[in-house]
């Protein structure tokens, strides 16, 4: 039976829970856990989760949860796809194709208003294309607790960083061509749509949330804005290519 935060959650527990099956390969359905019943139970166990992988990169993702709550997860693993980058198949992983942005000044939390979409999109250095994998050692994912999945780090299960691309995609990426290839087999093939049609939707959502970390969205940080094919499931290993516009190319393994 799932049991609520309400009744013994320990985030440390969850997160050590979640390491162990992702190490052992294994999955668990939602009710063998006791679930967060708060976004900070949630971000309390996704910091224990993270610390117990290591990650120290400065590279998350933004998403929405489902009551329209922002939330962020770090990416792990993550590659720079100019040195090579090949990641584990796992039954079930899913692929998305993205935008990434790194910042190019701080966005501090603001008490007084609001920021604007033209101030996030100056606060933008410069964009990427990127490639991000999903997995879950949650037999539901995150159709039944959101924020369980949200304590395993949304999913995230790996990273690859793309070419540049002109800043200008930001605003053009819905009448861009998007080709995709695993294996050889065409995955996807058509206009590059995001799920809101606007990719900085998500971070312009975060950094107007005040109740974020000060430490959150600092100059140099990337962030990966959702994604622009859908989720779609590998079902075997095989190299993968992404070509938008026709031109600009990005490719990973997955073995």
């Amino acid at each position: 039976m799932t049991v609520s935060s309400g009744e013994g959650f320990d985030p440390r527990a969850l997160a050590a829970r979640l390491a162990s099956l992702e190490k052992s390969g294994k999955k668990a359905p939602t009710g063998d856990f006791t679930l967060p019943a708060t976004l900070q139970d949630a971000m309390d166990a996704q910091n224990f989760l993270v610390a117990e992988e290591r990650i120290s990169k400065p590279a998350w993702k933004v998403a929405m949860s489902p009551d329209g709550q922002p939330v962020t997860a770090p990416l792990h693993p993550y590659f720079e796809a100019s040195s090579g980058a090949s990641i584990t198949w796992q039954p079930g992983m899913k692929f998305e194709a993205e935008i990434a942005v790194r910042l190019g000044r701080d966005i501090p939390v603001r008490q007084d208003g609001f920021y604007t979409r033209p101030e996030i999109i100056d606060s933008i250095a410069e964009a990427h294309l990127g490639a991000e994998l999903l997995a879950s050692s949650i037999m539901e994912s995150g159709t039944v607790s959101f924020l369980l999945y949200l304590a395993e780090r949304i999913g995230n299960k790996g990273y690859v960083l793309g070419p540049v691309l002109p800043k200008s995609v930001i605003d053009t990426i819905g009448s861009t061509l998007l080709k995709v290839t695993h294996g050889g087999e065409t995955i996807y093939d058509g206009l590059a749509k995001h799920p809101k049609d606007d990719v900085v939707a998500w971070l312009l959502a975060y950094a107007n949330d005040r109740l974020r970390p000060h430490t959150s969205l600092k100059k140099g940080a990337l962030i990966t804005t959702g994604t622009l094919c859908g989720a779609i499931e590998l079902k075997s290993r095989g190299a993968i290519e992404i070509v938008l516009d026709g031109s600009t190319h990005l490719g990973l393994a997955i073995v």
